[in-house]
């Protein structure tokens, strides 16, 4: 077994009923960050994606189409793991809950939560919503432009349901939630969204019908023993993140090793289900529970919410196209405060591009590794003397393993990637200032140790860039000679550049964006 310590992280599992939008990239390319952050800094990560094919969504979906759902189903969900690839996504698992294996999962934990006798049959009238795959009371219904009911949040239309169905005794775990929440305040967040749920619990828990029948949808995984009823999508869905580790098998190798589960990231929109349901489902079948749940923002274009009938959803192959990946990558960790809606747009995105990545870090090392390439023989000079600016900019980068550890921790991607910015920047500073090209004369010595300060800045604010950019920053790394085995975030401050070192010819790495009409 690994020595290194267990890290577990994954996201929602997005439905395939149409293709891929840049709110999925956006939950996933922010998880893959925080994954590849936990690398790099010596944790033995884990960690899921993948498309939930069930509930009524798509069975709804699929008739609108003039086919079945599992034809959906696979037609769409190759797109969802071509964005995945596309984004340069690290993840260990792509699941589908056709599979066979989430199957037996779902029925298994069914089964657990039947036999504590949380499980009943009864009959369930009242509103749902198709859209949210979720059940609503009828005080939280919202009133839409023409009076009719809506669910709250979505404003998405709502259903008078009745029927037959099987329940979960929820109600018998509102203590225990609220109990959990005191207990782990961390366990929801951010706070605004821990605040929300603890709210809702407090006004008071229903069970929750958990089973359709059949003839109304047919379209799940079946009831064990019971061929006339499907599970409620959300049961299936959230058990994912346990299929994902073998479960039932909870003595096989991933399960010990992984679960608990160290971040469940979603969208703000399904917290009561990621910080209720699944807890109370856990309790219930005698699992131990994830340690956090995590509900980002959504993404607005233009300061517009993103909608089919408005016509701004965007494609994220499109806009990876237009811009690259790793530039729309950084601009979403940088733009967006993680936690709160965000905004895009074709300005900001190349403002970012131009501004931090040609100008601030693509610019920074351009010239000083052109400068070591025309005037040090292309080798990593050797450096004289440190002044005090020498030293406080070497620390400022030696310190941001630690610095950024702490935002991380907290899941402050934008205040992480900024931290690293700011080294950057006050190195531009320092460059400028130092003016290497004039010391080229008139004291050669101070400036080959001004390059060497420079680039052994550089070398170390790019290792700590490489989970928001892994491949742009690889390039990087190569033109600086840094060795595979001594990128992770251990050898920022004990690592450095060895003066002789021979370097590749320098070429840009960051280039700025140019409007395709200018560019003609």
């Amino acid at each position: 077994m690994s020595a290194r310590k267990a890290f577990y992280i994954t996201t929602a599992i997005s439905y395939p009923n149409g293709p891929p939008h840049i709110g999925h990239a956006y939950e996933v390319l922010t998880t893959d960050v925080i994954a590849r952050f936990k690398r790099l800094d010596g944790y033995d990560v884990r960690f899921l994606t993948g498309v939930d094919d069930h509930g009524q969504k798509m069975a709804q979906t699929a008739k609108a189409k003039g086919t079945t759902p599992q034809a959906l189903a696979d037609e769409m969900a190759p797109k969802f793991l071509a964005m995945v690839r596309r984004l340069d996504i690290s993840n260990d698992d792509f699941i589908r809950t056709t599979e066979a294996r989430h199957e037996r999962a779902c029925q298994h934990i069914w089964e657990k939560i039947a036999a504590k006798g949380d499980i009943f049959t009864g009959k369930y009238a009242g509103w749902y919503s198709v859209r949210d795959e979720a059940f609503y009371d009828e005080d939280e219904l919202v009133a839409g432009e023409n009076g009719e009911k809506r669910a709250p949040g979505t404003g998405t239309p709502v259903e008078w349901m009745e029927e037959e169905t099987y329940f979960f005794r929820l109600s018998a775990y509102e203590e225990k939630l609220l109990a959990l929440y005191e207990a782990q305040p961390d366990f929801i967040q951010p706070e605004s969204r821990r605040n929300e749920i603890v709210a809702f619990v407090k006004r008071g828990l229903n069970d929750l019908s958990i089973s359709r029948a059949r003839t109304k949808l047919d379209w799940g995984v079946g009831v064990p023993g019971d061929p006339d009823h499907v599970m409620y999508v959300w049961i299936d869905a959230l058990t994912n993140y346990i299929t994902g580790l073998g479960y039932p098998d909870t003595e096989g190798a991933l399960f010990k090793r992984y679960w608990p589960a160290d971040a469940h990231i979603i969208g703000k929109d399904i917290v009561r289900f990621h910080a209720v349901i699944w807890p109370a489902m856990l309790m219930a079948a005698g699992i131990a529970l994830p340690k956090r749940v995590f509900g980002h923002g959504f993404l607005n274009v233009r300061g517009e919410k993103m909608s089919k009938s408005v016509g701004n959803v965007i494609d994220p192959f499109s806009i990876t196209d237009t811009y690259g990946v790793d530039p729309i990558r950084y601009f979403f960790c940088r733009e967006v405060t993680y936690g709160a809606d965000g905004s895009y747009s074709h300005d900001q995105v190349v403002n970012r591009i131009n501004a931090d990545l040609a100008n601030d870090l693509g610019n920074l090392a351009q010239r000083s590794l052109s400068m070591i390439a025309k005037n040090c023989d292309g080798k990593v000079p050797a450096a004289g003397d440190l002044t005090a600016d020498d030293k406080a900019l070497l620390a400022a980068a030696a310190a941001l393993p630690d610095r950024t550890r702490a935002q991380m921790e907290r899941f402050e991607i934008h205040n992480y990637v900024g931290s690293v910015f700011e080294v950057v920047s006050e190195a531009n500073r320092y460059f400028a200032g130092q003016e290497p090209w004039a010391l080229k004369k008139s004291d050669p010595a101070r400036m080959a140790t001004v390059l060497h300060v420079t680039a052994e800045v550089v070398r170390r604010c790019a290792i700590m860039l490489q989970p928001v950019m892994p491949a742009s920053i690889a390039k990087l790394l190569d033109l600086l000679a840094v060795a595979e085995g001594e990128r992770d975030f251990a050898h920022v401050a004990l690592g450095a550049l060895a003066a002789g070192t021979a370097l590749p010819a320098p070429s840009g790495v960051f280039p700025r964006y140019v409007e395709p009409e200018a560019a003609s």
